[in-house]
């Protein structure tokens, strides 16, 4: 029997692999383990790993890493702590294979003592640009500690190869939250309602901003800018998740607290919705509002407009319904009336989201089952560059 393990670091990350996590408990030919780390032990964050046990999911190993901080050092910090958690519990569980999704710094840890260990890993979500955070370095530096690759669209798994990965171990195999659109349960308005506590009686914003941690959009500043834009729809109830453990995340909770307080019958601040809430909430809103990857990934399969603001998620491929504003009160309350009017679509036209149709666990769980790993890779080279290098070669 194969010794599965599985990463997860944060909410948003877990959501996404519920599926994959349920195929292999259930294959007779797998054992799941489970890692569990980041902000999923953080009461601050709201201890989400409390949700995976009530999931039905056991977790073996529990890894600390996080400071009470919020400084680009503590980041780093928290890399070093995450090694070393990481290297004594991957010892301890001997793996055959580690399944690592996205572009976290806790993920990075994670990727790099595997690799020392040699164990192989399967890295989703591999190939995507976003050029407002240090995560785009994180993801490609995840895919070079990587054995088995599955990617989200055609274009990424070309991208990984073009950072030299073989072909025959990198496939396209869709985005692996929209599983959630074929086989989860969602919500009733009412029944979301009764879940939060929260009477949603008016249309409402789902919300969610995350600090940008290589462009100019300091946290504080531009999660104020936000707030401006949606007063100006008093209208429109709002639920406020929390933000990511990056740089500056903890200088915006304690404003989209205080604006909630400020406002109780209209605003809710949540720590963490969990994947049917979340997805519910996503379902049933006027618009979901910030800087997420899930208003690029997810949210364009419900039909629902998502404003998508600064440069933390540029440059990733968006359907239609992506609205892209800057960090300004202007230009995303324009987004906004953009969102609310649908301005952006023609009466019957239907969405196309890039990302795939909702069945990518089955194609990774084939992937894990079919993987003869070899220690060590060769770097491979594109048609063009290895004629180069012959031509070179034979001067």
């Amino acid at each position: 029997m194969q010794k599965i393990a599985v990463f997860t670091g944060t909410r948003a990350e877990y959501g996404l692999l519920y599926w994959l996590l349920k195929d292999i408990q259930d294959d007779p030919e797998l054992q799941l383990q489970l890692l569990v780390s980041g902000m999923h032990l953080s009461p601050e964050f709201g201890c989400t790993y409390q949700q995976i046990e009530a999931d039905g999911f056991p977790i073996d190993e529990k890894i600390e890493i996080l400071l009470s901080s919020d400084s680009a050092v503590g980041t780093a910090k928290s890399i070093g702590l995450g090694i070393l958690g990481f290297s004594d519990a991957l010892t301890r569980l001997a793996p055959d294979l580690l399944v690592i999704l996205g572009d976290r710094f806790e993920a990075l840890a994670a990727a790099q003592t595997a690799m020392i260990l040699r164990i192989p890993v399967l890295h989703l979500h591999g190939g995507e640009i976003t050029e407002g955070a240090y995560d785009d370095a994180i993801r490609h530096a995840i895919t070079k500690l990587s054995y088995l690759h599955g990617t989200s669209t055609e274009v990424y798994r070309q991208r990984v190869i073009q950072l030299g990965e073989d072909p025959r171990r990198v496939q396209n195999v869709g985005a692996i939250g929209l599983d959630h659109l074929k086989r989860g349960h969602f919500m009733s308005p009412e029944e979301l309602s009764a879940s939060l506590a929260f009477n949603l009686q008016q249309p409402y914003f789902l919300v969610t901003y995350h600090p940008v941690t290589l462009a100019d959009e300091p946290a504080e500043a531009s999660f104020q800018v936000l707030l401006a834009a949606l007063d100006a729809f008093p209208h429109y109830q709002v639920i406020l998740t929390y933000p990511n453990a990056d740089d500056g995340g903890r200088q915006i909770i304690p404003l989209l607290e205080a604006y909630a307080a400020r406002q109780p019958e209209r605003v809710l601040a949540i720590p963490s919705l969990g994947q049917v809430r979340y997805l519910s909430a996503v379902k049933h809103a006027t618009a979901v509002i910030g800087n997420s990857s899930s208003g690029i990934i997810e949210v364009p399969a419900f039909d629902v407009p998502t404003v998508n603001i600064g440069d933390r998620q540029k440059g990733r491929l968006a359907a239609k319904s992506v609205l892209h504003t800057s960090a300004d009160t202007a230009s995303i309350i324009e987004g906004i009336q953009q969102a609310i009017s649908r301005a952006y679509i023609q009466p019957g036209e239907q969405i196309a989201n890039p990302y795939g149709q909702g069945d990518t666990s089955a194609r990774v769980l084939q992937m894990i089952k079919s993987c003869q790993f070899v220690p060590g890779k060769t770097f491979y080279d594109l048609p063009q560059v290895a004629v180069s290098e012959r031509q070179e070669r034979d001067k």
